[in-house]
């Protein structure tokens, strides 16, 4: 049996492990169940991947897509790992083939959709294997998928409870990139993980550099943001409606951008056609509703822009996460508006979802919508949503380079934490804006909170403002919003300093100011690689060449072959021998052997030059 070190040199050209990598491994190599909450780019895939391939027979990865399928396989397929998958992309001989490869061991790892495992014939399979004792885990990938809280729920994901019931000697690793608080005690519930040990790494994605302006002719703030950050980058764009994907693309094409429209309405040949050129091809803009991205592993995605406001902080921070996978710097920039909250509102509220979860999917909105608005440091707002501290000041985001205007709202952030508290913590945001307002509703007789000392004392201003201010204090972690409640509305305990005079809340300017008055955009820096000389820029254009040629030998994304971070590694190094080229991060055994040669030719050509 390898080591789990030894394996992450040969086979994955990497010295070390990183934050909780390893001490994930080696809880599930000896056979302990792990849930694993760890943001894209950090490397999740490893820590069931690793184990598989120590651990006796093979590993079972659950995962909900068939394009994370099929790119997790032609990666480990690189990397000479004996990789398959199972979906309904395979016709009945191709399953076949590949089950009796499990059955007989030529596998390491088996990726199948929730929907195929469940199958009673899939389950006769694995019953088998447990008969043998080869099965290695179970990887339960996405794990978010079964909170019906979440933004991503698959109903299927709810049966997986069954691999522990007719499985339980086998390991299982349950991970995702997106749960809050109360989507973390339902993964746990509905999996049946309470013995599980829990791993939470950092949710901080310090690479991308957040950037949120007010709607103000969107598809030209969105072409000056590329001109002068991305102008020949990879990203998505994202939009709400299919209509609006159609025609950012058909604009962006027309202004010379390699764009290209990606949503549920296109065939499926057109679908998969587009994704395959977004995945394969440099410079590629991807326009596209939400339909697009979940498990999308092209590392080198140096932007991600919506046009419209995202439905909640959790879809949000995952397409965000979708930029800079690979490390390096990557931008999230948005443009919003209020027509965006108004529009998403109506969604809610017209669709066929029970009344408690409607004021779910409002309150996560409100979350969001307060993000936009407050004026504090990006990273920690988003981070204080997931129950992570961040001291804020990161310089990498427009808050921070550039601090907006504000006013201080201290007595008006006094009365609205007051009221909350005066009328028991249980209520939502309109009725605390009614009780501030002095209006006398139904349900303010109902519970005589027409008594209270909080009841009218803030006629002066309306609703909007009033949302706004409710919007800042809860993305400010003055106040938390109890999705169990229903979105009702308590005190944080950061509440009690600005209830005691003891701190001033400063909050951003209404968002329905003059233009006039708002904050200047801030001119970011580019993310391209910086060069020296122009030799250097040829070298990296040379590079790059060379790893589109053999991509497309293969069959396969050019970052299959390596990822823009060992380029980069290569670019800095220039190694001229296997032995310098093996110390490369990202370059194990296989990846020596197939292509050190051609690039060790490229850079000797270069420096002959």
């Amino acid at each position: 049996m390898q080591s789990s070190k030894k394996i992450l040199k040969d086979i994955f050209g990497f010295s070390e492990f990183r934050g909780l990598q390893e001490a994930i491994v080696n809880e599930v190599v000896l056979g302990g169940d792990a849930l694993v909450l760890m943001p894209t780019g950090a490397g999740k895939s490893l820590c069931y991947q690793i184990p598989c391939l120590v651990r006796a027979g093979g590993g079972i990865v659950v995962s909900p897509l068939i394009a994370l399928m099929q790119d997790q396989v032609d990666t480990l397929t690189q990397l000479g790992v004996k990789a398959a998958f199972l979906n309904s992309s395979m016709d009945a001989d191709q399953a076949q083939q590949t089950i009796q490869q499990l059955l007989a061991g030529k596998l390491s790892l088996m990726y199948v959709a929730p929907e195929r495992l469940l199958s009673p014939s899939f389950l006769g399979v694995l019953e088998r294997l447990y008969a043998q004792s080869q099965i290695a885990l179970f990887a339960i990938d996405e794990a978010h998928c079964v909170s019906q809280w979440g933004h991503d729920f698959r109903p299927e994901y709810r049966q997986l409870t069954q691999l522990h019931e007719r499985f339980p000697s086998v390991p299982r690793i349950a991970l995702t990139a997106t749960a809050d608080a109360a989507t973390r005690v339902e993964i746990i519930e509905r999996l049946s993980l309470e013995s599980a040990k829990e791993f939470v790494s950092s949710f901080d994605r310090v690479n991308i550099k957040y950037k949120i302006v007010l709607k103000d002719g969107a598809k030209n703030q969105l072409e000056e943001f590329l001109k002068s950050e991305h102008p020949n980058d990879a990203g998505i764009v994202y939009c709400l409606s299919r209509k609006s994907v159609e025609t950012t693309a058909e604009w962006l094409k027309g202004r010379g951008w390699d764009a290209l429209p990606y949503h549920a309405g296109l065939t499926a040949e057109t679908r998969n056609k587009n994704q395959r050129r977004f995945l394969r091809e440099e410079g590629v803009i991807m326009v596209a509703t939400v339909a697009f991205g979940m498990g999308i592993d092209k590392p080198n995605v140096r932007f991600v822009a919506h046009l419209d406001l995202p439905k909640s902080m959790e879809g949000y921070y995952q397409e965000t996460g979708r930029a800079g996978r690979d490390g390096l710097a990557a931008d999230a920039w948005m443009a919003y508006s209020l027509g965006d909250v108004v529009n998403l509102r109506q969604m809610v509220n017209a669709g066929d979802a029970p009344e408690d979860r409607k004021r779910v999917e409002l309150q996560k909105l409100n979350a969001l919508l307060g993000f936009c608005e407050s004026t504090g440091c990006r990273h920690q707002t988003i981070l204080r949503y997931f129950g992570e501290e961040h001291p804020g000041g990161c310089a990498n985001c427009d808050n921070c380079l550039e601090p907006v205007e504000a006013w201080d709202a201290t007595l008006e952030a006094q009365k609205a934490l007051s009221c909350v508290y005066r009328t028991g913590q249980m209520f939502g945001v309109a009725h605390l804006i009614d009780v501030l307002m002095g209006k006398l509703t139904p349900r303010i007789s109902k519970f005589n909170h027409d008594k209270l000392k909080t009841y009218g004392v803030g006629a002066q201003l309306d609703v909007s403002q009033w949302s706004s201010i409710y919007r800042q204090l809860v993305a400010g972690g003055y106040l938390d919003a109890d999705i169990k409640m229903y979105g009702g509305l308590k005190l944080a305990e950061k509440a009690r300093a600005v209830l005691k005079g003891e701190e001033q809340v400063w909050l951003r300017r209404d968002i329905g100011q003059a233009k006039k008055d708002m904050p200047k955009p801030h001119a970011f820096k580019k993310t391209s690689p910086k060069f020296t000389d122009p030799g250097e820029e040829a070298l990296w254009n040379a590079l790059k060449e060379m790893r589109r040629k053999l991509a497309l030998e293969q069959g396969v994304p050019p970052y299959v072959i390596f990822h823009d971070s060992t380029l980069q590694e290569i670019l800095k190094t220039e190694p001229t021998s296997l032995d310098d080229f093996k110390d490369v991060a990202g370059v194990g055994k296989v990846k020596l052997e197939r292509y050190a040669d051609y690039f060790i030719e490229v850079i000797q050509e270069h420096l002959g030059s």
